[in-house]
C-alpha cells in the first residue's frame, strides 16, 4: 500500500479596496454648500442691521424736526 500525502499549504488572501473618490467629493459639495449658506445669511443679516440702522436715523431725524416745529409754533423757539 502507498500512503496518500496530503499537504495544506497555508496561503494568505489580500483584500484590496478601492475608492472612486465619490464620499471625498460628497463631502467637499456639503462643504461648500454649507459655506456659501453661511455667507449669505451673514451677508443679509449685515443688510438687516443697515437697513434697521437707516430707519432709526430718519425716525431721529423726523422727531428733531418736529421737536423744532412744535418749539417754533408754540413760540418757546425765540
Amino acid at each position: 500500500m502507498t500512503d496518500d500525502r496530503v499537504t495544506q499549504t497555508p496561503h494568505t488572501t489580500v483584500i484590496e479596496r478601492r475608492g472612486g473618490g465619490g464620499g471625498v467629493l460628497i463631502g467637499i459639495a456639503v462643504l461648500l454648500v454649507v459655506i456659501i449658506g453661511a455667507y449669505f445669511l451673514l451677508v443679509r443679516n449685515d443688510s438687516e442691521v443697515a437697513k434697521n440702522n437707516a430707519i432709526t436715523s430718519a425716525a431721529k431725524s423726523v422727531e428733531s424736526t418736529s421737536d423744532k416745529a412744535g418749539a417754533a409754533i408754540s413760540g418757546e423757539g425765540k
